[in-house]
């Protein structure tokens, strides 16, 4: 049985530019500014929804909005960035950012960037591709290892791959910069890659992958024989991970961790439990919160909460059926969740371990306020920037930090 990771802090990649869940305008924002953290305002989102699907439970979306009582802003410490797609913490509080194009950046607290690192192999930038998710080693301060995530071109397609080197003394280029995995097969399409990556308790690499976007690709989210769609746990030299859920069984890949995802662009571990959660687009209406099991089907594409982008039902339009998971919560109209992180320190105590979400086409950062594995509150945050928010990770200082489509990084703490 797999064992249950303890947090660590998490990266989140989201796929640049998403078409899945990104052509919608953002809604007004109606918090109640009297509700409190029992989630009793009224929803924040007021808009119709696309379809007329019911939830399976209450509180499944649409719930009773919260809102901070400590005052905090978001800061804007530099607006240089190309691109940015994923931000993690070194270990002296600095951040290394990934942009999308195929550069490393690093940014100090107060801004300041470095020169673009070199030595990273290349990737495709077409469409949502590029340079993704990244992670430091655990132990970065000794081996300088850096994990991350890239959309890669061969002769036969595109790939979701993640590849592994050393950041060099001088901060200037990563060294032996080495693919260790590559989740086939190849697509020539350049949507739904997936992209985060985080490192479990065990020193093991979760990875998120996309089933590709297209009619023909989607379902191999279903198929485990096939790496896309799915979340996958592999070594620090990517083969499969030992303990896996379909370790041994000749008709799955042993790699696969759970599978039916659509398009996962966030993934952290719950600092009060443990757990892995991920956040996933879903076409028009259905983006996805889910509290992921080893094993288990999330769903994609038998069930959903949305509709095709042209208007249509997706397959049969069934919304649920026995053996497939239920997303923890969901949202129509869409919030398009990039990355994730749960906050776990304690300058803000009313965030401790609640989750926060960056938001795409909804422009805004979403808190959600999760108890018992389900939402009972949900704030919007930074609404007023109009910013495509891309990724968010918790520094050392115990600040939120975010990066933009824009090319922005926000601090974001009490005043």
């Amino acid at each position: 049985m797999y064992p249950k990771p303890k947090f660590l802090t998490v990266i989140c990649l989201g796929g640049v530019f998403a078409l899945a869940s990104c052509g919608q305008s953002a809604p007004k924002n109606t918090t109640d500014a009297s509700a409190d953290s029992t989630g009793a305002g009224a929803p924040v989102e007021t808009k119709a929804a696309n379809s007329d699907y019911k939830p399976a439970f209450p509180g499944q979306t649409r719930i009773g909005s919260v809102k901070s009582t400590t005052a905090y802003e978001g800061k804007v410490l530099t607006s240089d960035l190309k691109n940015p797609w994923g931000i993690t913490s070194l270990p002296d509080g600095r951040f290394l950012i990934t942009e999308k194009k195929g550069t490393m950046r690093i940014a100090t607290v107060d801004g300041k960037l470095s020169d673009s690192i070199t030595g990273i192999p290349k990737v495709n930038s077409a469409g949502q591709g590029g340079l993704l998710g990244l992670r430091v080693d655990p132990d970065f301060a000794s081996n300088r290892t850096v994990y991350w995530v890239f959309s890669e071109a061969l002769p036969e397609g595109n790939l979701t791959s993640v590849a592994k080197g050393k950041l060099s003394a001088d901060e200037k280029t990563i060294e032996g910069a080495t693919v260790i995995y590559r989740a086939t097969p190849a697509y020539k399409g350049t949507l739904h890659y997936g992209g985060r990556i985080l490192i479990d308790n065990n020193g093991n690499l979760v990875v998120s992958t996309g089933e590709r976007s297209d009619l023909e690709t989607r379902p191999q989210a279903q198929d485990l024989k096939s790496a896309l769609g799915k979340i996958v746990r592999i070594t620090k030299d990517g083969a499969p991970a030992a303990g896996n859920p379909f370790e041994g069984k000749a008709d799955a890949r042993p790699e696969l961790f759970s599978y039916g995802h659509r398009n996962v662009q966030g993934l952290a571990f719950n600092p009060a439990t443990g757990d892995l959660w991920e956040t996933e687009f879903g076409p028009r209406g259905g983006d996805e919160l889910n509290r992921v099991e080893a094993g288990k089907n999330y769903g994609w594409p038998t069930i959903t909460y949305g509709i095709e982008y042209s208007g249509k039902k997706v397959g049969d339009s069934i919304q649920q059926k026995a053996g497939l998971e239920q997303p923890v919560y969901y949202w129509d109209p869409v919030l398009s969740p990039s990355g994730i992180t749960f906050y776990s320190g304690d300058a803000i105590p009313e965030w401790k371990n609640n989750l926060f979400i960056s938001g795409l086409s909804s422009t805004h950062i979403a808190r959600l306020v999760i108890e018992n594995n389900k939402v009972v509150g949900e704030e919007r945050l930074l609404e007023g920037e109009k910013e495509r928010f891309r990724d968010i990770t918790e520094g050392k200082d115990g600040a939120l930090y975010a990066v933009t489509d824009g090319g922005k990084l926000y601090r974001i703490f009490k005043k």
